[in-house]
């Protein structure tokens, strides 16, 4: 006598799909995602139609020209330096402490709670690339330069307030930043030693 073959029980997959959904919904709920953030730049205000025709005069003293080639290496004020002394080299030229007249012109300025100071506010850190430059070297380079605007004013809020600049409120952080406004300019890539 031939034995009959048992049917094997289908599985009741009925609530898969539910519990699929929910895991789903569970992990969309609770991971954080990242957030793009871009830099701190504000961009000069559109030009006006008069100033379309006239040309901005910024004295060359007043510019202190940062490039970085397609191989990372990195020429300011004329000079080859590393990526670490660029943040010393900035805070040098924003600051003036001599009054040099290679460096930014220094003028008085009525700021509130702070007085009549001696600013500088008229200086210009220009960034040109080169387009093969890498992402890593432009975000270190970037990163010393708001570092040099962070520790300038953390030294003067320590010197005139007693705290750093971020324990601050609103009104003292302002004047903090009227006495070192960052200006930081983006300029056009270039191929350096090539066509543009």
């Amino acid at each position: 006598m031939a034995r009959k073959k048992r049917k094997v029980p289908g599985l009741n997959a009925s609530s898969t799909a539910d519990i699929s959904f929910i895991l789903l919904i569970f992990f969309l709920v609770t991971t954080s995602m990242d957030t793009d953030s871009g830099l701190a730049r504000r961009l000069p205000p559109p030009p006006e139609d008069e100033q379309n025709e006239a040309q901005i005069d910024v004295k060359e003293r007043n510019v202190l020209m940062v490039k970085v080639n397609a191989a990372g290496q990195l020429m300011c004020g004329g000079d080859f330096i590393e990526i670490d002394q660029l943040c010393d080299r900035v805070k040098d030229f924003v600051k003036n402490e001599n009054n040099s007249p290679n460096l930014p012109e220094k003028h008085a300025k009525n700021i509130p709670l702070l007085g009549v100071c001696a600013v500088t506010d008229k200086h210009v850190v220009s960034v040109q690339t080169d387009r093969g430059t890498s992402y890593n070297v432009y975000f270190q380079v970037q990163n010393e330069l708001v570092r040099a605007y962070n520790e300038l004013r953390d030294e003067l809020s320590k010197a005139k307030f007693g705290k750093l600049y971020g324990a601050l409120d609103d009104e003292h952080q302002a004047a903090i930043r009227e006495y070192y406004p960052q200006k930081i300019s983006e300029a056009e890539p270039k191929n350096y030693g090539g066509t543009d």
